[in-house]
């Protein structure tokens, strides 16, 4: 089952246009304070590195990252042995943004699509402050040109405001085909990244493949947009409900409680799916829903991966955090 959203009728009252440099702007000042405070400027902690030549092999030690060691070396040396890299000094990342119709769905405030806009403003400015590049590809109902890696504010406000400006238009039939995305990343990202890809996954099967792909060159982290209304649909009586990636409408009593547990049941079947495909890809993901906290959003990740790594360094396989 797709996601829906409320017809016209039963949306709240359209809010006011946004623009680059008022996005920005205020992300600056509510957000980006607060998260130099606590990262005191290290935004690499987002990744887990991004060293390209390796440098030297050395004895495991019980703090390393246990994703470090080199097991043809450890069966050659009947020791545990890691890699170390010569890491770049300039940092590049690129963020995979799906704003496919679904996307456009929000039922508070602000939509998927302004969680979006908001996320990629932050981490975008907060890497590029330091000397590091930022680039994107976009995805509405098809794949967009490619707006190159660049550093400073200016090309931030240009990132931003393309992602202002694009937009998807329900086609009857035509569904969000995320694998397209990422496979068009594949090929276009040759230097060794951080990839971060925004998504709320609602897309045709067979996106986890290239997603694993970009993982085995790149560092990948998947950023799931949600509301909490996909989970559990309220209580509204007779509504009708669109899908807003083709247009489809239906007309649904949403007071009927066994109405509801199916739509539940769905949802929480649909989440399992979603999880295995995200592990099976071998990606990081930050849950990220409409109303949340951004900055809060992004420490809870960081502590999670932290602990991971300590986990793992003990002996313990990063799958199980999963």
């Amino acid at each position: 089952m797709r996601l829906v959203r409320q017809a016209k009728d039963a949306e709240p009252p359209s809010r006011p246009a946004r623009d680059a440099e008022s996005v920005l702007r205020r992300i600056e000042w509510t957000v980006l304070r607060r998260l130099d405070g606590s990262l005191q400027g290290n935004y690499r902690t987002l990744f887990r590195g991004f060293g390209i030549d390796l440098a030297d092999l050395r004895e495991y030690q019980v703090t390393d990252d246990a994703r470090t060691i080199d097991w043809n070396a450890t069966a050659r040396l009947h020791a545990p042995h890691v890699r170390q890299f010569n890491e770049d000094r300039e940092l590049t990342a690129w963020f995979l943004v799906d704003l496919s119709g679904s996307v456009d769905f929000g039922s508070s405030a602000a939509t998927k699509r302004d969680l979006a806009v908001d996320f990629v403003a932050l981490v975008a400015r907060a890497l590029t402050r330091y000397g590091n590049r930022v680039g994107a590809i976009i995805y509405t109902d098809r794949v967009h040109p490619v707006l190159p890696a660049r550093g400073g504010r200016r090309h931030v406000l240009r990132l931003v405001d393309e992602l202002l400006g694009a937009r998807s238009r329900p086609r009857p039939g035509i569904v969000t085909r995320l694998g397209e995305l990422l496979a068009h990343a594949v090929q276009t990202i040759r230097q060794r990244s951080g990839v971060i890809v925004l998504s709320d996954f609602v897309s045709q099967p067979g996106w986890s493949r290239p997603l694993a792909l970009l993982g085995q060159r790149h560092e990948v982290l998947a950023v799931r947009l949600s509301d909490a209304a996909e989970m559990a649909l309220p209580d509204l009586g007779m509504v009708t409900i669109e899908d807003a990636e083709t247009g489809e409408q239906l007309f649904v009593d949403s007071h009927d409680p066994e109405f509801r547990k199916r739509f539940a049941s769905l949802a929480a079947r649909r989440e399992a799916d979603l999880r295995k495909a995200l592990a099976d890809a071998g990606a990081d993901c930050i849950e990220a829903a409409t109303g949340d906290d951004l900055l809060v959003t992004l420490l809870h990740f960081i502590r999670l991966r932290k602990r991971r790594a300590q986990l793992a360094a003990g002996g313990v396989p990063a799958a199980v955090m999963r």
